[in-house]
């Protein structure tokens, strides 16, 4: 069988999504991505959605680079590399996908239909299999992470974020209101709790807790209740540089997936 004929067009590049796109392509599959012009990703150093900004990023060794158009994005994923594709709609391309997967993480879906494609993976809460999708993949933290559901929902979002390190909602940091956010830590730095991050206009943004930042939401401008900022209570630094176990369970969930369909139609 020749996955190079199999491409895996994947929604979003955040942190989850990259854990899908490694797998994927590590396993020999063409990959394409679709991002947002801005880009909500916090751990950026860990997401392929970096290349929005940045022009190209290199996750693990494997290279996402930023394209202007579908029939560069169907050329570079053709050669083995992963092309970053601003659009925040499913595009027309030259070559109809294999597999479509949902990896925006919104809590619910937003436009895909399980038409989208031969098969259609969602990642996560507000996708039922057989519905919206033909497969779901699980991302709650817990025995089911990395599940795949071919009947039936996700696990529904219960607002807490999963615990790390013995922490999950403190770890967490979210704008207190809208307005202009600015940063006077990096990603990777050791900070205490109370110990101020940066702000929003003149509005300090606060660490919660103990830790290391993981992540933090691009400069710019934001809006009450978005996830602007990651503190890990871990303290290891190097992980900040790591795809997470997380997002690489969900990705080997969203691989078996493929395989599990592939092998069902040969």
């Amino acid at each position: 069988m020749l996955f190079g004929e199999h491409l895996n067009v994947v929604r979003g590049g955040g942190d989850l999504a990259t854990g899908v796109v490694l797998r994927l392509r590590r396993a020999g599959f063409p990959v394409l991505v679709l991002e947002l012009p801005q880009p909500l990703s916090i751990r950026r150093p860990v997401c392929v959605s970096t290349a929005v900004s940045a022009g190209a990023h290199q996750v693990e060794g494997l290279e996402a680079i930023r394209v202007e158009s579908a029939e560069q994005a169907l050329e570079e994923a053709n050669a083995g590399r992963v092309p970053v594709l601003v659009s925040p709609l499913l595009p027309g391309l030259p070559q109809r996908p294999s597999v479509v997967i949902d990896a925006r993480l919104a809590k619910r879906n937003v436009d895909t239909t399980i038409d989208d494609a031969p098969l259609v993976i969602g990642l996560g809460p507000g996708f039922t299999a057989g519905i919206d999708c033909d497969a779901v993949i699980e991302t709650m933290r817990g025995h089911h992470l990395g599940k795949v559901l071919w009947e039936g929902p996700a696990a529904p979002d219960t607002g807490v974020p999963g615990s790390v390190g013995g922490e999950s909602g403190s770890r967490v940091v979210r704008a207190a209101r809208s307005g202009a956010l600015t940063w006077t830590v990096e990603i990777g730095q050791l900070v205490a709790g109370g110990e101020s991050l940066g702000q929003i206009d003149r509005t300090p943004v606060e660490s919660g807790l103990d830790g290391v930042v993981r992540g933090l939401l691009p400069e710019g401008i934001v809006s009450p209740g978005l996830k602007i900022a990651d503190v890990d209570p871990r303290g290891d630094v190097s992980a900040c540089f790591e795809v997470s176990d997380k997002s690489r369970a969900v990705g080997g969930g969203a691989l078996e997936a493929v395989l599990t369909w592939l092998d069902r139609a040969t």
